[in-house]
């Protein structure tokens, strides 16, 4: 079932808050919804982005929490503990974007025929390597689906083409909720 609008905008502040809170504080918002909606159980991502580059992701598949309690958590890391970046300062706050990919359980496939590019994140295991590419990287770069299983794999950590023998392919959905979009809708 989709959000609503005051459910994704809620999320919004969620995630926007706890990063200032725990850049300035280093402490975790407290968060209590009185009416959370459909807000259960769900895997997302926070992804933070500056003058439109990355500038942090992390994510969970699956969490025992509400929903704004993991767009919560997973603010804080996509702020604080992504390994790509160092943390982000008090003094970029005002720069940086917010955006939340709330996912759809994963879906293992057998054949590549059903990745659908645009639709589908992709996440990919061979071994102890993992990656995820989430399903709006493969837009943004304008990837065919051989291409976006070759960048998850290099995102795993493995050869381009290992995803055709003994790796597992899973395709999950993403809804997608963006700052700036609520931002130029007056919200």
């Amino acid at each position: 079932m989709p959000l609503t609008e005051f459910e994704k905008e809620t999320l919004l502040k969620t995630a926007r808050a706890s990063i200032e809170t725990y850049v300035r504080d280093k402490t975790a918002l407290e968060v209590e919804l009185p009416n959370p909606g459909h807000l259960d159980c769900s895997g997302a991502f926070v992804s933070i982005h500056t003058g439109g580059r990355l500038r942090g992701c992390i994510g969970t598949f699956a969490s025992p929490n509400p929903l704004y309690i993991t767009v919560r958590d997973m603010a804080v890391a996509a702020c604080s503990k992504d390994p790509r970046f160092v943390p982000v300062e008090p003094e970029e706050l005002d720069e940086i974007m917010v955006e939340i990919s709330v996912l759809s359980p994963l879906k293992e496939i057998s054949d590549i025929s059903e990745i659908e590019v645009g639709r589908h994140g992709l996440y990919i295991t061979k071994g102890r390597f993992r990656g995820v590419l989430l399903p709006q990287v493969a837009v943004e770069y304008g990837f065919d689906r051989e291409k976006f299983l070759e960048e998850t794999c290099l995102k795993a950590g493995l050869d381009t083409f290992d995803w055709k023998e003994g790796a597992h392919i899973f395709v999950f959905e993403a809804e997608i909720i963006k700052e700036e979009e609520m931002y130029k809708a007056g919200k």
